[in-house]
Parts: structure tokens; sequence; C-alpha cells
């Protein structure tokens, strides 16, 4: 936590830093195309169906007095789901949280028209979804309150306010874990962890 607490406060800095920095404020949304992993003893129980899922959020943009050189923070509601199946029953987890991005940009441009970017940084999420049972009461799924990524990408903004990107969202660390017991002795006999990286295709407009 404190790691990712020093990582907050350096990119904080960052947005206040330049006095002359010129500010865009926006909304940005998009898809997520999830990839969820899942790890532990009695994996081989349980297989997953990945699902899209979307964000949505205000967004703020800083281009700072250096030569391509900018950062993007936003405030996104995230959802993400999967279907899980055992034996014989499939049931859909949903992760529904808040995710705060802060992304380094650097970028060239093509004459007044359109600009191309790189882009790669932190992202906090905090966890709002209800720990679910599934299976008839054989397994209980839990989630992380918060979690650590890092997202790295490309993007492109035209007439200087619609702003496309692509990026790969990399989980740091499990998202969630399901506990598996015994029906008949009621007996916890393994766990499962998992991880939500995601594919993310989204636009911002900025005002």
């Amino acid at each position: 936590m404190k790691k990712i607490l020093s990582i907050i406060a350096v990119s904080v800095a960052l947005l206040a830093a330049p006095a002359n920095a010129q500010v865009k404020f926006g909304v940005r949304g998009g898809a997520n195309l999830v990839n969820m992993k899942l790890s532990g003893n009695v994996v081989n129980n349980l297989q997953k169906d990945n699902r899209a899922g979307f964000y949505i959020g205000p967004t703020v943009k800083f281009t700072v007095p250096i030569v391509g050189l900018s950062v993007d923070a936003s405030a996104l509601y995230d959802q993400r789901s999967t279907e899980v199946t055992n034996e014989s029953e499939t049931q859909s987890i949903i992760s529904r949280q808040l995710a705060i991005p802060v992304n380094v940009r650097y970028g060239w441009g093509l004459g007044s028209v359109a600009d191309i970017f790189l882009f790669a940084g932190p992202q906090v999420a905090f966890n709002f979804s209800k720990d679910k049972r599934l299976f008839n009461n054989v397994a209980d799924w839990s989630w992380k309150e918060s979690n650590f990524s890092v997202n790295v990408g490309l993007g492109c903004t035209i007439l200087s306010h619609v702003e496309l990107k692509a990026n790969y969202n990399i989980a740091c660390g499990k998202t969630g874990e399901a506990t598996i017991f015994d029906a008949a002795t009621k007996t916890v006999t393994g766990t499962v962890k998992s991880k939500y990286n995601s594919w993310q295709l989204g636009m911002a407009y900025y005002f």
C-alpha cells in the first residue's frame, strides 16, 4: 500500500508542477475486453468464459511546456464480467470498481489535424462489487477491496477535441479469489485466485 500511495503522490506532483500547463477537461468511455486468469489447486474444476465490459467517467489532460509531453488522469466507473463453469453449472462474476488511471504521454503532431501518442502509467481501483456464493453454496467468490495495475498503449487526437485510445491494463497481483467447499462435509477443499487483465478500446471528448 505504501508503494501505491507513493506512486499516486508522484503522479499528483507531476500534474500540479507546471504552472503554465494547458489544462483540458472532458469525458472518457470505452470497452473492456476481459482476460481473466485463474490459478490455484482446484483450478481444473473451473472453466471461464470472458465477457466484455465498459468504463466511463470524467478525465483531465495537462499539456506541459515540453514538446510532445502531456499527462492525463481519469475517475472511471469500470465494469468487467466473466462466466465461470463447474461440472454442471454456469454463473456470472461481475467486477464493479472506481478506477483512477494516471498516464504519462508522448506524442507527435501530424499537422493541425491530428497527432499520435504513446502512453503508460499506474492505475488504482477501488472495488465495490459484492462477494458472491457460487454453485449452490459450494464456492464463495470474494473481491479485493483495492487493486493496482499498469496501463500501456497508444492513441490519436483529432482536431484537438476527440481522442481515440487502445491499451492493455495489466493487473499486479490478484483481484479476486474463490474458496471451494466440499458439499457434504462443508470443509474447504481449495482456492482459486484470479487476475483481471483487460484490453481497452476507448474514446474521449475534451471541451
